[in-house]
């Protein structure tokens, strides 16, 4: 999985960007396809050196959900998928994300699941395992 650096737009595994009230997290294909497999993707970020310093993030799908959701709980920050919505996403190459809001102290958190897209400048190292970039050939 990727974490987006929101200044660089440069990803090292799932990218995952926190902005205001908002958590973005962008897959690859093999993530997708794990997704679907186990219900269940996760990586964890380090903040120290002992084990109860990570904070684990993850994307999960339910049977039990009708909407995006999340979960947060000692160390780890969960997002909800319907199992039918994360089915349908993964299914569809015009379907780049699932999007939602979710009510939190004080408003909402806005959640975004995304499929990460190849760049299209060709600076991808290992870019066979992103999304076709749909905009490739496109000229601005």
């Amino acid at each position: 999985m990727y974490i987006l650096d929101s200044t660089a737009d440069r990803y090292f595994g799932e990218a995952q960007r926190i902005k205001g009230n908002s958590l973005r997290l962008r897959v690859s294909r093999s993530e997708v396809e794990s997704f679907l497999q186990t219900g269940r993707i996760e990586e964890t970020i380090h903040f120290g050196s002992g084990p109860e310093t990570g904070l684990i993030y993850a994307l999960e799908h339910t049977e039990s959900l009708d909407e995006i959701s999340v979960r947060y709980q000692s160390n780890e920050i969960a997002v909800l998928l319907s199992c039918e919505s994360a089915h349908r996403w993964a299914d569809s190459p015009a379907q780049v994300g699932v999007y939602g809001n979710f009510a939190v102290c004080g408003g909402e958190l806005a959640l975004l699941v995304e499929k990460d897209f190849a760049c299209l400048d060709g600076t991808d190292a290992d870019s066979e395992d992103y999304f076709p970039n749909p905009n490739v050939g496109i000229v601005c």
